[in-house]
């Protein structure tokens, strides 16, 4: 069964707003923004911006996120680390929420984007709600994947007593704020409009 859709009807949808308008306008009537049809060649910008994502994420985890030092000396923790030491000292609540922010979202989001760039580069599939309903997903979680870097910060600018104890960044705080940064640019670069773009029509002369 083959269901018409706008780009086949010869219109094209406002990525902004919404509205959909004739192909031939080159800018929205409702909120301005610059129209543009679905084309599948904007996946090469979702995956780049992944890639690069994937790329920072692999020494955020490696690296020390959190250098605190005290007059026993000096102790540097890793993300995963971080999370086994506040789970060690009872802090389960905060342990989940670091674990959680930090390991199991972008590493979920990682996933996502890749499902659904794989699903709508395929020609031979036709989207639907699900997909949908996962992109949604995707961008709303994406602003909690820096909480890590926000409690860092935070743990940086109260906790300066000298020589008694003091907490800084890491290596790894830069790393994941760019891998944070950079997938969430992917999920930006992705037009949901593909979801709903059937096989291409081969129209023969």
């Amino acid at each position: 069964m083959n269901v018409l859709t706008a780009t086949d009807a010869g219109f094209t949808g406002c990525t902004r707003c919404g509205r959909v308008w004739p192909r031939e306008d080159s800018h929205c009537g409702r909120c301005g923004a610059k129209l543009h049809t679905v084309d599948r060649h904007g996946l090469q910008a979702v995956w780049a911006w992944w890639l690069a994502g994937l790329i920072f994420y692999i020494p955020a985890n490696f690296y020390p996120m959190l250098l605190t030092q005290t007059l026993t000396g000096e102790q540097k923790n890793t993300i995963v680390g971080g999370a086994i030491e506040l789970w060690r000292h009872h802090n389960y609540g905060v342990a989940l929420i670091v674990f959680g922010a930090s390991v199991l979202i972008p590493i979920g989001k990682f996933i996502a984007i890749a499902y659904l760039a794989l699903a709508v580069g395929n020609e031979r599939r036709r989207g639907g709600h699900p997909h949908l309903h996962l992109y949604e997903v995707v961008e709303f979680i994406g602003r909690w994947s820096m909480i890590d870097v926000f409690v860092v910060a935070i743990l940086s600018a109260l906790v300066q007593l000298g020589f008694v104890a003091s907490i800084h960044p890491g290596p790894a705080a830069a790393s994941f704020a760019l891998s944070v940064a950079f997938t969430m640019l992917s999920a930006q670069s992705f037009d949901p409009r593909l979801i709903w773009r059937g096989p291409e029509r081969v129209t023969s002369a």
